[in-house]
């Protein structure tokens, strides 16, 4: 999967998101910190290809806000 942006959450709020990006049929990766992504304690990163706009705006309401660019 080419990673395109992602979103840092709490690792509590991990579980409720993954079921909502399964039910919805989005793909994506859920990665730790580390040296491409400087995550806070306590947060894991939700990684995502370039999707449709559709769907990013899908994506975008569900994490209420837009991505981060993912680093090269």
């Amino acid at each position: 999967m080419e990673k395109s942006f992602y979103y840092s959450v709490e690792w509590s709020e991990a579980s409720c998101l993954k079921k909502a990006l399964q039910t919805m049929e989005i793909p994506f990766s859920i990665e730790q910190p580390s040296d491409k992504l400087n995550l806070a304690a306590g947060h894991v990163a939700f990684v995502f290809p370039d999707l449709h706009v559709r769907v990013y705006n899908s994506v975008r309401e569900l994490f209420d806000g837009h991505g981060l660019r993912y680093p090269e």
